[in-house]
């Protein structure tokens, strides 16, 4: 028999641990399944599980069904694949614009998140990752398409959180494992970048949360 799993959110994990410890303190024996239940939603704020359940029920029914994802073009992603060399660099700028933005989302995919870079810090990580010798073009697309916000003195870049689309994402996971062999007959490490394994991570369990920036400047 199928059994809908319930999240239990606290709030506090320091009051939380407190509670749960003083109600265990006061049972004289091993509390029940039921009984552990029962303390974990009182200490979640609950009075006890039969109330955080009918919290979570009630919630569900005012968040409404959710949105199915938006189904993968698997053609499309190997036709994009074949844009990027075995070592995952982009061989060239796409003609067609329906191209450029997955193309784009897998250089965003390895910026790494939450840090600082100057123009020339993003200019040579531009240069390690296409072959085509115009980084300024791709940091310039990537700027213009809401990918990375700069300065306004164009000094200093940051990568903004976003949700990839499906098919980006399934285009970052394939190159990132279509590059493993090739990695490792080059003597590198046969993990992905550290950036592209949290980007994948987050993109799958639906976690990308975006940040409150916008681009100030364009080129």
């Amino acid at each position: 028999m199928s059994r809908t799993p319930l999240p239990l959110n606290a709030g506090d994990i320091s009051a939380f641990a407190r509670s749960l410890r003083s109600q265990l303190a006061d049972c004289e024996r091993t509390p029940s399944h039921v009984e552990l239940l029962n303390m974990l939603a009182r200490s979640a704020g609950c009075r006890n599980f039969q109330h955080l359940r009918a919290q979570l029920v009630a919630r569900d029914q005012l968040d409404g069904p959710k949105p199915t994802p938006a189904p993968v073009d698997y053609v499309q992603v190997r036709r994009l694949a074949r844009l990027f060399d075995a070592s995952g660099h982009l061989l060239r700028w796409p003609t067609k614009f329906s191209q450029r933005a997955p193309c784009l989302w897998v250089l965003w995919s390895r910026i790494p998140p939450r840090q600082t870079f100057t123009e020339k810090q993003i200019n040579e990580l531009l240069l390690a990752n296409h072959l085509f010798g115009d980084h300024a073009l791709l940091r310039r697309e990537l700027y213009d398409n809401g990918l990375v916000t700069r300065s306004m003195d164009c000094r200093e870049y940051r990568r903004i959180e976003r949700q990839p689309p499906p098919g980006a994402c399934a285009l970052i996971r394939h190159l990132g494992t279509r590059t493993q062999p090739e990695r490792i007959k080059q003597g590198h490490s046969p993990c992905p970048r550290r950036e592209d394994a949290t980007v994948m991570r987050q993109a799958d369990s639906s976690l990308l949360t975006p940040e409150a920036e916008t681009p100030n400047q364009r080129v």
